[in-house]
C-alpha cells in the first residue's frame, strides 16, 4: 500500500480531516433557494487546509446536475477565462448557439450568422449568465491563493455587478489573510467585507488522535503524543504521517523530528520567517527562547507600551503565528516553530 498521507501543497490527500462545521455552512447557504451569502473567503497560513476545503466543496457541487463549476486562474484575466472557459462546456455552448450569441470579437468561439457580435467581456457574461439562469444552472467560480492584484480587482468589481443583478454566480476565494485583508480594503471593493471569511483553525486533536491510530495502527498514548505534536495544523498532520508511515518499521517517534522539523522548515517556516518584520522576528524569538505566555511579561521583556504591542500582536494573529484566544494570553501557534525560530533567529 502506498503511503496515504501527502507532501504536496494544493493537493487533496489521500488521509485528511474534513472540516464538518465549515463545509456544511457553505454547501447549505450556496444550495438554499435564497442564499444569504454567495461569496466565501477561506483564509489562514500556508498548509491549513484552505484548498483542501475549497477543493471538497468544488467537488461536491459538480456531483449536482444544476451545478457548473470552474476554477480560474488568479494570475491572467478572470473575466476573460470565464467566459472561455463557459463556453466550451459542450451543453453551454450548444445552448449559446441556440440563443445566438456571438463572442467572436473577443477571440471565443466563431461567428454567428445573422448575430451582432458582443463586444465587451462584461456584457458577455452577463449574457451567458442569463442563459443559465434560464436553464436552472448554478455556477460556482473557485480561485485559489488571491491576492490585490488588478486582475483580481477587475474581476471583483464585475462579480459585484452580476449579483446585484441577480444572477445564479456564486464565488469561493482562499488566501492569506493578509492578501484578503488589503482586498476588502481596496476602496472599490468594499462590498467584500459583507463576505464571511473563515479562517481555517487547527484541526480536532480527537480527530487527529483517532486518524494516527486508524491509519498507523499506533496506540492511543502514541497517537496523543503524535496530535500534540502537530498542534492540529494540517500540513504538520500530514507531514508527521507521511514520515511515521515511512519509518514505522524502523524508528521511534523521537527518531523522525529532525526530519519532521526539516520539511516544517523548508515547506512553510522560512517563507513565513522572511515576511516578518524585524520587530515581529524580536517579539517571536522572545516567546520562543523564555516560553513566557502572559502578554503583559512579554511586552515587559521587550520594553514595550501597550498600544504599540496590540499592533504587533494582531499582525502576528492576522499570519497565523500567534494564537490569542486567551484573553492576556499568547502563545506560538504552529508546532515546534519555537525550535525553528531559536535557530534561524539572528
Amino acid at each position: 500500500m502506498n503511503n496515504p498521507f501527502t507532501l504536496s501543497f494544493g493537493k487533496k490527500p489521500t488521509q485528511f480531516i474534513s472540516r464538518i462545521t465549515q463545509t456544511n455552512e457553505i454547501m447549505e447557504n450556496f444550495q438554499a433557494a435564497d442564499p444569504s451569502n454567495q461569496i466565501y473567503m477561506l483564509t489562514g497560513v500556508r498548509g491549513s487546509g484552505k484548498t483542501v476545503l475549497m477543493t471538497t466543496i468544488a467537488n461536491m457541487l459538480r456531483e449536482e446536475s444544476d451545478w457548473i463549476v470552474l476554477e480560474l486562474n488568479p494570475e491572467r484575466d478572470l473575466l476573460q477565462s470565464l467566459a472561455a472557459k463557459l463556453y466550451s462546456i459542450p451543453q453551454m455552448h450548444a445552448l449559446f448557439l441556440r440563443s445566438k450569441l456571438d463572442v467572436s470579437a473577443l477571440g471565443i468561439g466563431l461567428s454567428i450568422e445573422d448575430a451582432v457580435p458582443v463586444t465587451d467581456i462584461e456584457s458577455a457574461l452577463e449574457l451567458m449568465l442569463g442563459e443559465l439562469q434560464k436553464v436552472g444552472k448554478r455556477l460556482l467560480i473557485t480561485v485559489d491563493e488571491v491576492t490585490n492584484s488588478s486582475y483580481i480587482k477587475v474581476f471583483a468589481s464585475a462579480f459585484q455587478i452580476f449579483l446585484r443583478r441577480d444572477y445564479p454566480v456564486f464565488l469561493l476565494m482562499t488566501g492569506l489573510y493578509e492578501n484578503l485583508y488589503e482586498l476588502q480594503n481596496d476602496k472599490s471593493l468594499t462590498f467584500l467585507y459583507r463576505a464571511p471569511k473563515i479562517v481555517m483553525d487547527p484541526l480536532n486533536y480527537t480527530a487527529v488522535k483517532k486518524q494516527y491510530m486508524d491509519i498507523l495502527s499506533v496506540d492511543g498514548a502514541q497517537a496523543e503524543q503524535m496530535a500534540v505534536l502537530t498542534k492540529g495544523y494540517p500540513f504538520a498532520f500530514q507531514v508527521l504521517g507521511y514520515l511515521y508511515w515511512e519509518n514505522r518499521d524502523q524508528m521511534r517517534l523521537e527518531d523522525i523530528l529532525p526530519e519532521y522539523d526539516q520539511y516544517l522548515e523548508e515547506y512553510v517556516y522560512s517563507k513565513i520567517w522572511s515576511e516578518l518584520s524585524e520587530l515581529d522576528k524580536k517579539i517571536v524569538y522572545e516567546m520562543a527562547v523564555s516560553g513566557e505566555t502572559k502578554i503583559k511579561h512579554i511586552r515587559e521583556r521587550l520594553n514595550m507600551r501597550s498600544e504599540q504591542f496590540s499592533v504587533y500582536r494582531d499582525r502576528l494573529k492576522r499570519k497565523g503565528v500567534v494564537n490569542s484566544e486567551q484573553y492576556g494570553y499568547l502563545s506560538l501557534a504552529l508546532p515546534r516553530f519555537d525550535e525553528f525560530v531559536k535557530m534561524y533567529y539572528i
